[in-house]
């Protein structure tokens, strides 16, 4: 896979609007990682930003890693990634 580098204009712009949507509180910079990721071939072609999505709640009990056979997700999440994209969509 191709290195996966996040537009800096789009990074930003991804930000405020998630800012806008969640709150500041819940828009935080990741360390840099090196891991693999399909979605790097489309920052060769467009600016693109790619972001991560926390799903894990410890009151639920729901803080297992992503690739894990005990993952499971607070579902509250799944309502707030599909909203967070459509305005991400819209206003980004």
């Amino acid at each position: 896979y191709p290195g996966l580098v996040n537009d800096i204009d789009a990074t930003n712009a991804a930000k405020t609007s998630a800012r806008q949507y969640m709150g500041d509180a819940q828009v935080v910079d990741m360390p840099i990682r090196m891991g693999s990721e399909d979605f790097a071939y489309y920052t060769h072609h467009v600016p693109a930003c790619f972001y991560r999505l926390g799903t894990g709640n410890d009151a639920k009990g729901t803080t297992k890693g992503l690739h894990t056979p005990s993952f499971d997700i607070d579902e509250v999440v799944l309502r707030q990634s599909t909203g967070l994209l459509a305005w991400l969509a819209v206003n980004a």
